[in-house]
């Protein structure tokens, strides 16, 4: 006999109520397991940012929301393999967990920010012309502050940055602008400089996505008082 049936007959409503509970309770199991799977491909599980696949769906959704008020920005980790080799991996996961907050904070809640390449970091979010250069500044030098590690050791850091716009790259193409920031973030590589895309990087040879050849660039100016050297290093 079903033993739905059965209980029902002998224990009436009640027992009816807690055997049709089962496996309604297995299928929340069931789907909140699969949601930690979906949001486990979505994140890198190291620094908590999106990976390439969600962080691009992202990005065009907001470069279709705010139009040439948008930006991407390329951020590359520089010298890492250096820090790897000197102190260690463990060292070098915590300077790039340390590099995934950072961006995420600079960012805010409604950016897209993504690890998309071992140091390599891609960010969409909506950046008015009016606030570009005091922000874009304002990152450069969270980027060069000091990672201390859990030990006590401080490791110095440093990172190259290009951004495109769509109203200066001439697209609203999230491929267009990343490869116009990508070019234009190693036309100004260990500058310490933000380097803004012109319509020129789009068309730089390039061979695996990186540039061939330099180009001229509008290197961005520092907002007033924060001048700084960029860091030594090796």
């Amino acid at each position: 006999m079903d033993p739905v049936l059965c209980a029902r007959t002998r224990n009436g409503t009640r027992a009816i109520l807690l055997a049709a509970a089962v496996p309604l309770t297995g299928w929340a199991v069931h789907a909140t397991a699969l949601h930690r799977r979906l949001a486990a491909g979505r994140v890198d599980p190291l620094t908590r940012l999106l990976r390439r696949d969600a962080y691009s769906a992202c990005g065009r959704r907001l470069l279709a929301r705010h139009g040439d008020d948008a930006i991407v920005a390329m951020v590359d980790l520089d010298h890492f393999k250096l820090i790897n080799d000197r102190l260690g991996h463990a060292a070098g996961d915590m300077v790039l967990t340390a590099f995934g907050a950072r961006l995420t904070a600079w960012a805010g809640s409604h950016a897209a920010v993504g690890r998309i390449g071992g140091d390599e970091f891609a960010l969409v979010l909506n950046l008015p012309a009016d606030r570009r250069v005091e922000r874009l500044d304002q990152l450069m030098r969270m980027l060069r502050t000091p990672v201390v590690l859990d030990d006590g050791r401080v490791v110095e850091v440093a990172a190259s940055v290009g951004a495109a716009t769509p109203a200066a790259v001439g697209s609203r193409d999230l491929s267009v602008l990343q490869r116009a920031a990508d070019i234009a973030l190693y036309d100004g590589k260990h500058s310490g400089r933000v380097v803004l895309a012109t319509t020129g990087h789009t068309t730089v040879p390039s061979l695996n996505g990186r540039r061939l050849g330099r180009l001229g660039t509008c290197r961005l100016p520092r907002a007033t008082g924060s001048e700084a050297s960029p860091p030594g290093g090796p």
